[in-house]
This record gives structure tokens, sequence and C-alpha cells, in this order.
């Protein structure tokens, strides 16, 4: 198999590795360090055992890429529920608007 196809068939091996660790205890604010570095790991001992400067790119790409699909994943998702909860809560202020009483 192709060796950059390879690495990209890695890429969601990598980020559902990082979820389960997460899962496991991880702290959130390790998840991107332990993509890179499952990455590094994937690219040096897997990809390109050989080669290892390539395996180090190759390994830094897949880590990062895992990285950026859970971040740009959990951004879309996030303002999805924010935009969900603004539609709620406008939509409930519009349905249960009762006018101010005056004294006078």
């Amino acid at each position: 198999m192709n060796e950059q196809v390879f690495g990209v068939a890695l890429v969601p091996l990598i980020m559902g590795l990082v979820e389960m660790a997460k899962l496991w205890g991880l702290p959130v604010k390790w998840a991107a360090l332990l993509a890179v570095v499952m990455g590094l790991v994937a690219g040096v001992f897997i990809v390109a055992p050989d080669h290892w400067v390539q395996g180090v790119v190759v390994g830094l790409a897949m880590g990062l890429s895992a990285t950026g699909l859970y971040s740009g994943t959990k951004n879309i998702h996030e303002d999805i529920t924010m935009r969900r909860m603004k539609y709620k809560k406008k939509k409930s202020a519009k349905h249960h608007h009762h006018p101010h009483k005056t004294d006078g």
C-alpha cells in the first residue's frame, strides 16, 4: 500500500485512540499531544521504518491532522449547539412574552 494513502488511513485511527484515552481518563488538554506522539510513532515505525526523516514528517502530519480534525469537529459541534440554544431561547421568549404592567 502507498505510504501516503496508508498515512491518511491512520488519521481516523489516531483520533479514535485519543478519544478512547480520554474516556479512560486522559485530560482533554493532553489529547493533542497524544495525537502528535501517536502520529510520530506510527510514521516512524509503521509508515516509513527505513526512512526516519520521512517517518517523522508523515507522523507529524498525521498527528496534527488528527488534532485538527478533532478540533474542527468539536468547534462545529459547539457552534451548532450554541445556535440551537439561541433558537430555543428566542422561541421560548416569543411564546412566553408577558407585557409589562405599568402603575398608573
